[in-house]
């Protein structure tokens, strides 16, 4: 993991979330990419003083947040983005070659019943980036245990799972595997390829409604640093995904979740 892409918004939380990313690059030996991303709709002739000043204003906000924390010696650098905020992202990750984006779950909600805020559930919903989302206020630790709670363990696309086997080298962490029966189950969703079986401890089969449930049921017992989910149109998110903005009573984790990009 060599490059770690962090958005950063005006929420409360934001320093926190900049110091467990660069934690966590430390770890990696990664460099960090601090970014914040704006859109503008104006009249025309007005356009390039009001970027000039947005661009200026939020370089100086970026900036001063980086002033504020332990680098440990970290390459941080910091950049503003233009343009909508998922296809934007997704073309920084691409050009930057990030290798997981870090998300806050609120950047700039401050209401308690929220889990995902709707710019994060944007990143989270809209986007295929692999994502770590962080609680607010999670004080960084090195990862020894994963719970990878997924409905279907199939696989056909091409280094999915590289962010998951990039922690697990680093941290030499245990991953167990959650095959969650739901009503969507077929046949072939729990049969575990070569790839993810060689990289599992152990593996707990359970029947539940939905993802989530069987998360809520295991999640104690597993004990896990990291809970590792996966994004689908009907995977672990399920009706949330109709909504960018995710409620606490519809999901939230003390813990932060990994979220890799389709499997199918």
């Amino acid at each position: 993991m060599n490059n770690i892409l962090v958005p950063v918004g005006s929420s409360k939380n934001a320093l926190s979330h900049l110091q467990y990313a660069v934690d966590f690059a430390k770890d990696f030996g990664a460099k960090v990419h601090v970014v914040q991303v704006y859109n503008v709709y104006t009249k025309a002739g007005t356009m390039m003083k009001v970027d000039y000043i947005l661009e200026r204003e939020s370089l100086e906000f970026l900036d001063g947040l980086v002033s504020q924390i332990n680098t440990r010696g970290v390459e941080v650098e910091t950049k503003i983005l233009k343009g909508k905020l998922a296809p934007t992202l997704e073309l920084a990750c691409e050009k930057l070659n990030i290798d997981l984006i870090l998300v806050e779950p609120r950047t700039t909600s401050i209401k308690d019943e929220v889990f995902l805020g709707r710019t994060s559930g944007k990143i989270i919903k809209q986007t295929q980036i692999p994502a770590l989302i962080v609680p607010e206020g999670y004080v960084y630790k090195p990862i020894t245990r994963v719970l990878m709670a997924v409905k279907s363990a199939v696989i056909k696309q091409d280094n999915v799972l590289k962010p998951l086997q990039s922690i697990q080298n680093n941290f030499k962490a245990i991953v167990n595997l959650l095959l969650v029966k739901t009503p969507y189950y077929n046949d072939d969703d729990f049969k575990v390829n070569e790839e993810l079986s060689s990289m599992v401890t152990n593996t707990t089969k359970t029947e539940n409604a939905t993802t989530f449930q069987g998360v809520l049921e295991h999640f104690k017992s597993n004990d896990p640093d990291i809970l590792c989910v996966v994004r689908r149109k009907r995977g672990f998110f399920v009706k949330k995904w109709e909504k960018n903005t995710i409620l606490k009573k519809d999901f939230h984790s003390s813990r932060p979740v990994l979220v890799l990009r389709g499997l199918k």
